[in-house]
């Protein structure tokens, strides 16, 4: 009878069971870009406070092809040349990345065909909305008048917004314990000119749960953007205290 040693086994299953769990990422990009030939790409993450280099890749007659390990879902940037490109999410499986000219597109895992599913629909809105300005301009030139294709047109603005700001909450709020809730809302919040609290911004955040609250790029934003309106609401109460002094001074009559 052969008689197997366990104690010189069991190292070695758990090596095969560790190795059978751990995620690879497999990036097959292609580009239809002719300068792109040559460069290199960059995956970055941003943490704490810099963007550190992931992965890298060199396109060769347009194609590039980056892999390696990942113990979790991770959202990072592609970069050329020092200027993001676009976003990924680095998860176990094989993405396809295609830039062109007109698109970005990254498919083939979970969290990438929600994400770019997501921003395919919000630059729909975008568009949109930019286009009401032509539209505008169309029916003047066909003789409508002026005030009502405004009145019209601010109309149709205030509910492409709406609909655009709703399905932006929504998708954060669906994504609140993925990379994708953060990160969808930092892209909101750097759409601003400066971090600030609006209506859409507060209703996401006191809807979501301590993990998205505590995570540090939000934390961040929601401390400066505090800051940033307490600055501005004691500017408004300096300007209303100034106009009261005026409206004083003029209300008194000279002898």
């Amino acid at each position: 009878m052969i008689r197997v040693n366990l104690s010189h086994l069991l190292p070695l299953l758990l090596l095969l069971v560790f190795a059978s769990c751990t995620k690879k990422y497999k990036i097959e990009g292609s580009s239809s870009i002719t300068s792109l030939d040559g460069k290199m790409l960059f995956l970055k993450s941003y943490k704490g406070g810099q963007w550190i280099n992931v992965d890298s890749a060199e396109v060769i007659h347009g194609l590039f092809t980056m892999k390696g390990k990942v113990d979790s879902a991770m959202l990072v940037t592609l970069y050329i040349d020092g200027e993001s490109i676009m976003p990924l999410v680095l998860e176990d499986g094989k993405m396809d990345v295609s830039i062109t000219d007109s698109q970005l597109d990254a498919r083939g895992t979970p969290l990438n065909d929600a994400l770019y599913s997501f921003l395919a629909k919000r630059n729909a809105f975008e568009l949109g909305i930019s286009e009401l300005d032509s539209k505008e301009a169309r029916m003047v030139m066909d003789g409508a008048d002026l005030t009502e294709v405004h009145d019209q047109l601010s109309k149709e603005n205030a509910i492409l917004v709406k609909k655009m700001n709703d399905y932006v909450k929504d998708f954060i709020s669906t994504n609140y314990n993925n990379v994708l809730g953060p990160g969808v809302f930092m892209m909101l919040c750097s759409s601003l000119p400066y971090p600030v609290m609006t209506p859409q911004i507060e209703e996401i955040i006191n809807n979501a749960p301590p993990t998205f609250q505590n995570n540090p790029l939000i934390r961040d934003f929601l401390v400066k953007a505090k800051e940033n309106m307490q600055l501005i609401d004691e500017h408004r109460r300096m300007e209303e205290n100034i106009a009261i002094k005026q409206q004083n001074q003029g209300d008194v009559k000279l002898p």
